[in-house]
């Protein structure tokens, strides 16, 4: 929840963002108001929370402070620990462990179920499946669509903004996109995607709450990451998603049923007869 705050903040009105950074200042002490104490807090009103707390997904202030306790139950403050240009190998390896599984946990806490059902059911019916992603979201895409290509679905991954532009224009109803991004605001990527929509296509984004990705896309997968671009390329942000699409993937195939089984059945015993690195 402290990361969706970060991430939705610069959109929010100017009382909504007093308010966001009152909650980010002092989180533990904000679960224990009630909305009237938090609004004299913050110096705003009680509205203003009600709106605040819906724009984070939530459907009143104490949905809100369950996932802000769970947070910080979680282990929050280990996403904002940074290494240092002294850290050893041992300090590294720690700091890099507990920001990953603290942000895995986080995004597991507000996933919606509703949305994951939603994407697999539209995945699982597809005609065509396109994987789309640029830099180190193009890799992620890769990933995920390796996933996916066993499972009995023409698919295939594009990581140049041009190809997936101009592929966006042969969808056709039945089709789906799954579009990978960080910032979810890139302008390639939201062109290419309006021209699958444009064509009747349904588009599952993997990206940021409040971006311009998951409000334009058919179902959003959301993962609120802050990380510092400038100067480390993207950690947990990848890993975040890396899992939503393991959890698509899944998802999907336990739709398919008995006849999925029975492929991939074959393809495990024709493998074993050629063994080689999966």
């Amino acid at each position: 929840m402290l990361a969706r705050i970060m991430a939705v903040r610069d959109g929010l009105r100017p009382s909504e963002r007093k308010l966001a950074d009152c909650v980010l200042a002092q989180p533990g002490e904000v679960i224990t108001l009630s909305m009237a104490d938090m609004a004299e807090r913050a110096g705003v009103s009680e509205p203003t929370i009600a709106r605040f707390c819906g724009a984070l997904g939530c459907s009143g202030f104490r949905e809100f402070k369950i996932k802000l306790a769970q947070d910080i139950a979680a282990g929050m403050p280990f996403i904002d620990q940074e290494v240092s240009p002294d850290d050893r190998a041992a300090g590294i390896a720690g700091k890099v462990f507990d920001r990953t599984l603290a942000t895995l946990m986080q995004v597991r806490n507000n996933l919606s179920a509703e949305a994951v059902d939603r994407a697999a059911d539209l995945l699982a019916g597809a005609r065509r499946i396109e994987f789309y992603g640029s830099g180190n979201s193009g890799t992620v895409a890769q990933d995920i669509q390796r996933r996916f290509f066993r499972l009995g679905i023409p698919t295939v991954a594009y990581s140049d903004a041009h190809v997936y532009f101009v592929s966006a224009l042969s969808l056709a109803p039945g089709d789906a996109v799954v579009a990978v991004s960080s910032s979810g605001g890139t302008r390639d990527m939201l062109e290419a995607v309006q021209n699958a929509l444009s064509a009747g296509a349904a588009v599952i984004a993997i990206t940021r709450s409040g971006s311009p990705l998951a409000q334009l896309a058919t179902v959003s997968l959301l993962a609120d990451v802050t990380e510092d671009f400038d100067i480390h390329s993207p950690m947990t942000s990848r890993i975040s998603h890396l899992v939503l699409g393991d959890i698509l993937s899944i998802a999907v195939a336990l739709r398919k049923g008995d006849a999925l089984r029975e492929r991939l059945e074959r393809h495990k015993q024709a493998l074993s007869r050629h063994p080689r690195e999966q």
